[in-house]
């Protein structure tokens, strides 16, 4: 069997890591940039940390603000016009996976007109061209959409999420700089770095796991284990946010080359009918996937529940190991206030059928370890729902 990894050509980390970016950009001779952010972090002064840094170095750019928390066709359409429009050679994307994943989408379509109707997006599309340069800034812990081939953007008339997979979308320079997580409010800092935990999770037991993503995704289930308290509590706290920032990147490293399950196929559905942050729906979901895949895991459970913190574990039967990696799961999950109910979060039963069609036709949906049916993620929804 081939495997592949594909992997930021350059990423930094660490407390004011932002200030190497203006340089880079200029090493690369790229001359102006086309900001990719979100109307929030230029109303709390968060993009203009990185913003001064292009001022100071007397680097041109134009900010693109339209983006929204589960981005749609629409959001790509007019950036694309934008960029167009702006004279940029690059693109610096400022915030979360939603403006990562916006910034990808708008890099790949102008270097492949052809795509220009966004949907056609969908899936593994055969893009001749590499995105425009993107130069990736998260503010979030979580999506690792600065190291991953993979964007998600919501299609509006379809009422879907489509996942896009194109490792020409991958970000040249990643910049992981703690400063720009610690103005994260709790309930954000908790979404994103469960999220980050799914990822890391899913993407240890997916079909298509291999020793060196293992690797990668089982430190981070124990990087995040340890700091995502710390970082959700002590939101100044830059060591907690650092080793947050490390731990969702190794998340990323790996399931981006290997692919999730249906943690994330419920959860996109859920994001394409009630806009649901994309990091709650995953928080949610977690444990109750993890039940329904427990049969199909091996002993990957016990590796689970020993990085997450659980103690003698190899004295566990299979049975006991798989309860208590899922208990962990659930124990971090109460503890940073995570909703443990659909109904708490606006979902409605009679739509659970429409979301498990949704979600059985989602593309993350192949790689879930055990094989399943929309009848049997509807039966998911209902234990899940209240």
């Amino acid at each position: 069997m081939i495997n592949r990894i594909v992997l930021n050509e350059m990423s930094y980390f660490g407390q004011g890591a932002i200030s190497v970016i203006s340089e880079e950009a200029k090493n690369r001779q790229l001359k102006k940039a086309f900001v990719v952010t979100d109307k929030d972090l230029i109303k709390f002064n968060v993009a203009q940390k990185v913003t001064k840094t292009l001022e100071d170095a007397k680097i041109p750019f134009e900010i693109y603000d339209n983006v929204q928390p589960n981005p749609t066709t629409e959001n790509v359409l007019t950036g694309v016009k934008a960029y167009a429009a702006s004279g940029a050679d690059f693109i610096l994307a400022i915030g979360g996976g939603s403006s990562m994943d916006t910034a990808k989408a708008i890099g790949i379509i102008t270097n492949n007109p052809e795509f220009s109707d966004v949907v056609s997006l969908e899936g593994v599309a055969s893009t001749k061209n590499k995105s425009v340069p993107i130069i990736a800034v998260p503010t979030t812990a979580g999506t690792a959409a600065e190291v991953t081939i993979n964007y998600v953007i919501t299609d509006e008339k379809a009422v879907k999420k489509m996942v896009c997979v194109d490792p020409k979308d991958i970000p040249i320079l990643a910049v992981i700089d703690p400063e720009m997580m610690s103005s994260m409010p709790k309930g954000l800092t908790a979404a994103t770095g469960m999220d980050a935990l799914t990822h890391a999770i899913e993407g240890y037991i997916t079909k298509g796991a291999w020793v060196l993503t293992d690797t990668f995704e089982l430190k981070a289930i124990e990087i995040i284990a340890k700091n995502l308290e710390k970082a959700v509590f002590e939101p100044t706290n830059i060591e907690a946010r650092e080793n947050m920032g490390v731990g969702q990147y190794m998340a990323g490293m790996g399931f981006s080359n290997v692919g999730l399950g249906i943690v994330h196929s419920m959860a996109h559905s859920l994001g394409a009918v009630y806009d649901t942050p994309h990091g709650v729906a995953n928080a949610l979901l977690l444990p109750y996937v993890m039940e329904y895949n427990a049969p199909a895991t091996g002993e990957k459970y016990k590796e689970v529940a020993r990085n997450m913190g659980v103690l003698n574990v190899d004295n566990m039967t299979a049975c006991e190991y798989r309860k208590a990696a899922i208990d962990a799961v659930v124990t971090l999950s109460k503890k940073i206030g995570i909703p443990q109910k659909l109904i708490e979060i606006g979902a409605k039963e009679e739509d659970l059928s429409k979301l498990s069609k949704l979600a059985f036709n989602d593309v993350c949906t192949g790689g879930n370890p055990r094989d399943t049916s929309e009848e049997e993620i509807l039966q998911i929804y209902k234990i899940a729902f209240k």
